[in-house]
């Protein structure tokens, strides 16, 4: 399976978690978000770079997940009403669901319902799993986000 990463050009040469707090994992957590397909992780970017502006150097991580790995899910139905909102109470939630299959780090990967599009999934990495080795970028693309796109 194919999933999908857009980060500044800078970083994209490898696969790299940069230990930040966000929506599944708490600040000191090693997780690698990625999107199931290039719009989405378009999207994912948009949302989480406002203000910071989207004309710099992007490229597209194409990164192959082998047949063989396990892939936690964690289903829409089974999250409280309101989850997907971005207050520091449903953060707090999606934290400790994440956090809690870190630590019991039987899989290098979870799929997540997305937050802005719910029937879309982000796919999330665990970098401390053994598996997560087994996981490869297999092309880097070059990526500039449409001049219509509004940051702010």
């Amino acid at each position: 399976m194919q999933v999908y990463r857009i980060g500044l050009a800078k970083w994209t040469d490898k696969l790299n978690a940069s230990g930040n707090k966000a929506r599944w994992s708490k600040k000191g957590s090693y997780v690698i978000y990625t999107a199931s397909t290039r719009a989405l992780a378009c999207l994912e970017n948009v949302v989480h770079r406002a203000g910071e502006g989207l004309q710099q150097l992007f490229k597209v991580m194409v990164i192959e997940i082998p047949d063989d790995l396990v892939i936690e899910e964690i289903f829409l139905e089974d999250l409280e009403e309101g989850w997907h909102k971005y207050d520091d109470t449903t953060y707090e939630i999606c934290q400790e669901i994440g956090e809690e299959w870190l630590q019991r780090k039987e899989s290098a990967i979870l799929k997540v319902p997305s937050s802005i599009i719910q029937k879309e999934s982000n796919y999330l990495f665990n970098v401390q799993h053994p598996d997560f080795s087994k996981i490869k970028i297999l092309e880097i693309e070059d990526f500039e986000f449409d001049l219509r796109i509004k940051t702010n």
